[in-house]
């Protein structure tokens, strides 16, 4: 009895360290172009989930209507258009990225669902304002106000529907960008 409960502690012990020594000394998977772990999706997807299900607004705080969807399709076309493309014309790198940058412009596979207007704006808004450890997605919430993140949230979420034509211009890169005109000093 002896010899198998020190058999378990054993390979309680040794797995850790194996598993540290290989991180350490082997070549796991860190490479974008090196095949995932298996299960990896799983491992990462089940807490991200649970962290947002748990930390998600349930309720937008502004309304989806024109004005701040085509404020939205600006903030896009800034800050989000190079990763995930825009109407039209998918990102260059984002099928180099790992995970893949997903396309938030075009249809699924399986559907009319077009990228996340699925999803509830409260799990966009989150991704939006934490982003996401080792993806590439940056955390926006030092970087754009709450109003912003909530407007681009809201375009993403009405992607399936007809937007504003003025948004719809921002978003083929139809309209210039404001100039931006230096402080005149006194």
């Amino acid at each position: 009895m002896g010899r198998i409960v020190l058999g378990i502690i054993l390979g309680v012990l040794l797995v850790p360290v194996a598993v540290m020594g290989w991180f350490r000394f082997g070549h796991p998977p860190v490479a974008v172009a090196d095949t995932p772990l298996p299960m990896e999706k799983q491992i990462t997807g089940v807490p991200l989930h649970a962290r947002i299900n748990s930390e998600m607004v349930k309720t937008p705080p502004i309304q989806a209507d024109e004005g701040n969807l085509v404020l939205g399709a600006e903030v896009y076309r800034d800050q989000c258009a190079a990763c995930h493309g825009v109407h039209g014309k998918p990102s260059s790198f984002a099928a180099h990225m790992f995970p893949e940058a997903p396309p938030l412009w075009e249809k699924h596979h399986n559907g009319n669902v077009v990228g996340v207007s699925d999803d509830p704006p409260g799990e966009t808004y989150w991704r939006v304002a934490n982003g996401i450890r080792l993806t590439g997605m940056p955390a926006y919430k030092n970087v754009l106000t709450d109003t912003e993140m909530w407007q681009v949230t809201l375009l993403l979420a009405n992607a399936d529907k007809p937007l504003p034509p003025a948004a719809l211009e921002i978003l083929r890169g139809q309209t210039a960008r404001a100039p931006v005109v230096p402080p005149v000093k006194p």
